[in-house]
């Protein structure tokens, strides 16, 4: 079952870019839905979500990060901050994922912002 430091690695990888160490933390057939609603389905999807958003905020970075794992379930708030590539603008705005774990990985990451 994933823990804190699951959480804290998966954050990790997202504040180094590393896509690579991002999708190792989520199930083959994970699932990604984003704060405005749109669903991810399966790896080739989630990956090429994730890097759009990558790709959107070369700077992005979560931090403030807090993470709490229980049972199955786990919940990482985060601050995320970055400029968008397209228009300059800044965006910092706190956040929180809701996940839900099978077999040691991530099989759905529900993303809300405030």
């Amino acid at each position: 079952m994933p823990t804190i430091s699951f959480l804290e690695a998966f954050a990790d990888a997202w504040n180094r870019h590393d896509l690579d160490a991002i999708m190792a933390h989520m199930a083959e057939d994970g699932v990604f839905v984003s704060s405005n609603g749109t669903k991810a389905e399966g790896a080739v999807q989630v990956r090429e979500t994730f890097r759009s958003v990558l790709d959107s905020f070369p700077d992005v970075s979560f931090d403030s990060a807090s993470h709490f794992v229980s049972g199955d379930r786990g919940v990482s708030e985060w601050t995320f901050s970055g400029t968008d590539a397209e228009d300059g603008s800044i965006v910092d705005v706190r956040g929180c994922d809701i996940f839900t774990f099978g077999d040691g990985k991530i099989v759905l990451k529900d993303t809300y912002l405030k």
